[in-house]
């Protein structure tokens, strides 16, 4: 299975995430009815940051499951310590604007790969069967 989607789902939601919280420090959105939006944005960013960091074990094209993989990992910190850095002070949004640049390498990375030609079978395999490949 092919990536890429994950990696630019988790940046999507990650921004999403960012966007409402922006909206809320700057008052442009109220959101004291609806406080869950935020932490449902939040656990969705961090499942999809989960789920595009596994693909690095059974992702394909594995090179760039990995590379992609290894460009999102740091993200996880500020992911973990956000929720304990406090709302009312400006921790907050510093610790979690601290992910943006891993989850964009992350992005970029796993979409650079899609651009890319796709690998030909070695000249020996082009006419075998699926079945007798060295795949």
């Amino acid at each position: 299975m092919r990536t890429t989607s994950l990696f630019a789902a988790a940046a999507a939601a990650y921004a999403a995430n960012c966007a409402l919280g922006a909206s809320v420090a700057l008052k442009l959105i109220d959101t004291r009815n609806v406080r869950w939006v935020h932490h449902a944005l939040y656990l969705t960013t961090s499942t999809l940051t989960a789920v595009a960091l596994s693909s690095a074990l059974w992702g394909r094209p594995r090179t760039t499951s990995r590379r992609a993989s290894a460009a999102l990992a740091p993200a996880v910190v500020p992911l973990i310590v956000t929720p304990y850095a406090g709302t009312h002070t400006g921790r907050h949004p510093a610790v979690a604007l601290s992910a943006a640049p891993f989850f964009a390498a992350g992005a970029v990375t796993a979409l650079a790969d899609r651009r890319a030609p796709a690998r030909r079978a070695p000249r020996a395999d082009r006419h075998r069967p699926y079945a007798t490949r060295k795949d």
